[in-house]
């Protein structure tokens, strides 16, 4: 009988646990529908779980109305606690397996398009060999995710960082080339200064997510300027991006990293080389409400490891020559 009212007491625990979750879950998305989406369970049962929890509590955890769903007074104190005591638990957990040496389950990850393809993807190997149980999901794109509401652990993202709902590390910064096809300046001719950019084709890039085209910035001995230029086609995605450029449709302004390769082949030329332009931070980030698991901290950490080690992207480094770039590749 004893034994009977401890698995009990255990049950019990274990379902409040999962109701936990699962609160905690649909505060985050705001909606009953996409908390179930992304813990793959059927809207039904995440209902039940969280009315279950509030009458065990007696209190309203949540307003619900047939548009959106709200926090209460109570349900937000709960929350955080919540989320608290589920961090105690996996800590707890990890703090017991940490012999294993090897973290292992899904990690979402999400990073721009050509990061991934040119320095993330032909570093993996190494990144498994390390951590051979970690099943990676590898997110690129040059639009901003939503992270919480993605289901997305962790992102590596470039500029400067505006949303206070997340943690960042910075961990490295980019730095950009103006080129050009040999074609395209066999046709128009080289600039000598960034003005004479207005009497050329350039290639702009939008923002995925506000649709602005960015402007194009030149430094040199204390000089500073800052255009916005004319352009017959403008994209979203770097590695398309630099594909306009090999293409001759204009001379574009990328990281160095992607350009690299095409400048030692021949297939692009640089133009104002001793114009620089304005490096951009890159960070790692993740939701601060969220427990920082094995497996995302030692993404971090690896990466963070990655970054160090390329001359062109660590931090507080002096900006190498495209010669030297084309020395990493």
């Amino acid at each position: 009988m004893p034994n009977n009212r401890l698995k009990q007491e255990w049950e019990s625990h274990m379902n409040k646990l999962q109701a936990m979750e699962v609160f905690i879950q649909v505060v985050d998305c705001g909606s009953f529908t996409k908390a179930a989406e992304m813990l793959n369970l059927p809207k039904a049962t995440v209902s039940t779980l969280v009315q279950t929890l509030e009458a065990s509590l007696s209190v309203k955890l949540l307003h619900r109305t047939t548009r959106q769903v709200m926090i209460t007074s109570d349900g937000a104190a709960y929350y955080e606690r919540c989320v608290q005591i589920l961090s105690d638990v996996r800590d707890a957990e990890e703090s017991l397996s940490r012999h294993r040496l090897s973290p292992s389950g899904r990690l979402r990850v999400d990073t721009p398009t050509g990061l991934a393809s040119e320095i993330l993807i032909p570093a993996l190997p190494a990144f498994f060999e390390r951590y051979p149980d970690i099943t990676l999901e590898l997110g690129s794109t040059d639009r901003p995710v939503d992270l919480v509401e993605e289901g997305v652990d962790c992102a590596v993202r470039g500029g400067e960082l505006v949303d206070p709902n997340l943690i960042a590390r910075r961990i490295g910064v980019i730095n950009f080339v103006t080129a050009a096809a040999p074609a395209y300046i066999a046709r128009f001719g080289m600039p000598q200064h960034p003005r004479d950019l207005d009497r050329h084709r350039c290639v702009n890039y939008f923002s995925a997510k506000t649709g602005k085209i960015s402007k194009w910035d030149f430094t040199r001995d204390g000089e500073r300027i800052e255009v916005a230029l004319p352009g017959s086609i403008a994209l979203n995605d770097s590695n398309a991006y630099v594909q306009a450029g090999v293409a001759g449709l204009g001379i574009i302004m990328m990281t160095d990293y992607l350009l690299a390769q095409h400048i030692g082949a021949g297939r692009m030329v640089q133009v104002l080389p001793e114009w620089s332009s304005d490096p951009l931070p890159v960070h790692v980030v993740y939701p601060q409400n969220r427990h920082l698991s094995a497996k995302v901290r030692v993404f971090v950490e690896w990466i963070s490891e990655l970054f160090a080690g390329h001359p062109n992207l660590r931090l507080q480094a002096p900006r190498p020559s495209v010669q030297q770039a084309l020395e990493t590749v």
